[in-house]
Parts: C-alpha cells; structure tokens; sequence
C-alpha cells in the first residue's frame, strides 16, 4: 500500500470554490481502480491550506490516476485556485492505531 499526502494552499478567495470542486469529484476519485481510502483535511490555523490524504494499492494504481482524465480534469481545475506551490509526498506508514488500511 501507498499512502499519499498532498498539501495545497490556496488564495483565500478560491477555498470554498476548491471545496466545491472537491464534493463533485470526491466519489469519482476514490472509486477510481486502486483508490482504497480518500480523506480531505484544512489546516486549523490557516483556513486556505488543504490536504488530501489517500491510499492507493501500489505505485502503479496511484501513476494510472495520475495520467487519467480524472486527474487532469480535476487537476486543471485545482491548480487555478493556487497561491502556493503544491507539495506532495508519498509515505510508507509505520505504525497506526487503526486497523483501517493497516499493512499485514
């Protein structure tokens, strides 16, 4: 399993635009072969930073999303809305308290 992190940080104006886009597309994307979980978190004190947070089977379930026309209809769209340089990462999880997802 791969777990992907996403941070994003948006001008103030475009947030609830960005939530909205979110909501229509949130189904699709973890429905998306490969997609095992999808979470969407706002940082606290600083309401325009976004992160996604999500599981993908492997490197490869996570590469075929990302050359979709999902991901690039989605992506286009998300991107506009940026007053920041995306960061991502892809983790490997150590330890959780949840059995949710949770490596043999």
């Amino acid at each position: 399993m791969l777990i992907r992190i996403v941070k994003m940080t948006f001008e103030p104006s475009k947030t609830e635009a960005f939530q909205e886009l979110f909501q229509r597309n949130k189904e699709k994307i973890r429905g998306f072969k490969g997609c095992e979980h999808l979470e969407l978190y706002r940082e606290k004190n600083n309401k325009n930073i976004f992160f996604t947070y999500s599981y993908w089977h492997d490197e490869d379930a996570l590469e075929n999303y990302r050359n979709s026309a999902l991901f690039e209809e989605v992506w286009s769209e998300t991107k506009q809305m940026f007053s920041g340089k995306p960061e991502a990462w892809s983790v490997d999880r150590i330890w959780s308290s949840e059995s949710v997802g949770s490596p043999q």
